[in-house]
């Protein structure tokens, strides 16, 4: 039994990527942060600790709530 020879991962990757394209989809490739680390959730927990603080602090947030159910106006 003979078997066609499978393509190269390049050529599989290129071919997936031109039928993505011909659906009318764009590729996008970023990094993000990987929230598994330690050092991430810390700094989350930094983070978190330093606006609830700020929200405590502040009016701020008070005016902002308070703003989201501002009169309608009759013109």
């Amino acid at each position: 039994m003979n078997r066609p020879h499978p393509a190269d991962s390049k050529t599989r990757v290129a071919r997936h990527r031109a039928a993505m394209r011909e659906k009318g989809y764009r590729l996008k490739q970023f990094w993000l942060p990987d929230v598994r680390t330690a050092a991430f959730k810390e700094q989350a927990r930094r983070d978190s600790a330093a606006m609830s603080a700020q929200i405590e602090r502040d009016d701020d947030m008070a005016f902002v709530e308070a703003a989201q159910y501002w009169p309608e106006q009759d013109d």
